[in-house]
C-alpha cells in the first residue's frame, strides 16, 4: 500500500490538542501511522511549537511536549525547493511550499479561506 502524504496546517494540531475525541485528532492519527505519512518543514516544525505554548489556549506543557515529540519521531522533514506566495495570509505559504516539496495528497486544514481551491 502507498503512503498517504499528509501535511498537516497549525490549526489542526491545535484542535487536536484540545478536542481528544474530534476529527482533528483522527486527522493527526491518520497523519503519524501508516499508511499516513507526515511532513514537515523547519518552518512548520517552528510555528507549532510557537503556537502551541500560547499561553491563552490553555495547553498543558506536558502535552505539547507530547505532541512535538511525535511529529518529530513520525514525521519526515523536507527542505522546500521553492517559495510560493499563493495564500491570502502570507504566514500560511508555509504549507504549501511543504506540500508542494513532498508532493502530498492533502493539506488538511481548518482555515479553508486562506488558501486556494486547488
Amino acid at each position: 500500500m502507498l503512503p498517504l502524504r499528509l501535511v498537516l496546517d497549525t490549526n489542526i494540531l491545535v484542535s487536536a490538542a484540545l478536542k481528544p475525541d474530534s476529527l482533528q485528532r483522527t486527522a493527526l492519527t491518520l497523519a503519524t501511522t501508516k499508511p499516513g505519512r507526515l511532513y514537515v518543514s523547519q518552518p512548520i516544525l517552528d510555528e507549532y511549537s510557537e503556537v502551541l505554548a500560547r499561553p491563552e489556549l490553555g495547553i498543558l506543557k506536558g502535552l505539547r511536549l507530547q505532541l512535538i515529540q511525535l511529529i518529530r519521531d513520525r514525521s519526515h522533514l523536507v527542505v522546500p525547493s521553492r517559495t510560493l506566495s499563493v495564500t491570502s495570509d502570507a504566514n500560511d505559504n508555509i504549507f504549501l511550499e511543504c506540500a508542494d516539496t513532498a508532493r502530498a495528497d492533502y493539506l488538511i486544514t481548518g482555515n479553508q479561506r486562506h488558501f486556494p481551491a486547488s
